[in-house]
């Protein structure tokens, strides 16, 4: 893609990106996008992606380039990519790897999504691709099920209320467990996973009770 349909997919998320920021971020070594022969700049789905990774940790963590970088660093060397890599849509080691992280267009064959449905599910933060563009397994369980819910008619975008519903009882678990976290992290864990699995099925059977479904 071009410069320009990187700025217009992430100004949603990011009002204040310009043509300007995205080559200083370039210049900076955050993204190496491919040059073709007339020298123009070609960017794939995982320079997309690191920019929004970049751009999330400077306004969500006030976080310096130096520190940003260095965390896309690891990331890129706990993937097995070499010290300086070209972002590329590929998974891990350039194979596909059954049951893990996936790029782009294999998350689209094995879940017939288009380009545009997961652009929109990234949009609302359904599903969220690594720094890397890669999707993880909970992303790809995450698509199949809006796919499936778009399919008996919810369009994709309603599903934004899902995810903040989901997002305000991650708040009242983190809440609920956190004096179990101050005495052993790992059993904060455990208290959190047992309760998310809880109100999840209390969530179901209340849906349905109030759709007037048998459960």
């Amino acid at each position: 893609m071009k410069i320009g349909e990187v700025v217009e997919r992430l100004k949603p998320s990011f009002p204040a990106l310009s043509l300007s920021k995205v080559r200083y971020l370039e210049s900076e070594g955050l993204i190496r996008p491919h040059r073709v022969g007339n020298g123009y700049r070609q960017y794939s789905q995982a320079d997309l992606e690191r920019l929004r990774f970049t751009l999330t940790a400077q306004r969500d963590e006030y976080l310096p380039l130096s520190v940003i970088r260095e965390r896309l660093r690891r990331l890129d060397a706990a993937a097995g990519a070499p010290p300086r890599p070209v972002a590329r849509v590929v998974a891990s080691h350039g194979r596909l790897v059954e049951g893990g992280p996936v790029g782009l267009k294999e998350l689209m064959a094995r879940s017939g999504a288009t380009e545009a449905q997961v652009d929109e599910l990234i949009s609302i933060g359904l599903i969220t691709p690594d720094a890397r563009g890669q999707f993880d397994s909970r992303c790809q369980r995450a698509l199949t099920l809006a796919l499936k819910v778009h399919a008996l008619g919810l369009p994709l975008r309603n599903l934004r209320l899902v995810r903040s519903a989901a997002e305000r009882q991650a708040d009242v678990v983190d809440q609920a467990v956190a004096h179990r976290r101050r005495r052993s992290a790992s059993a904060g864990e455990e208290a959190a996973s047992e309760m998310a699995g809880l109100i999840t099925e209390l969530y179901s059977l209340l849906l349905h009770r109030s759709l007037g479904s048998p459960r």
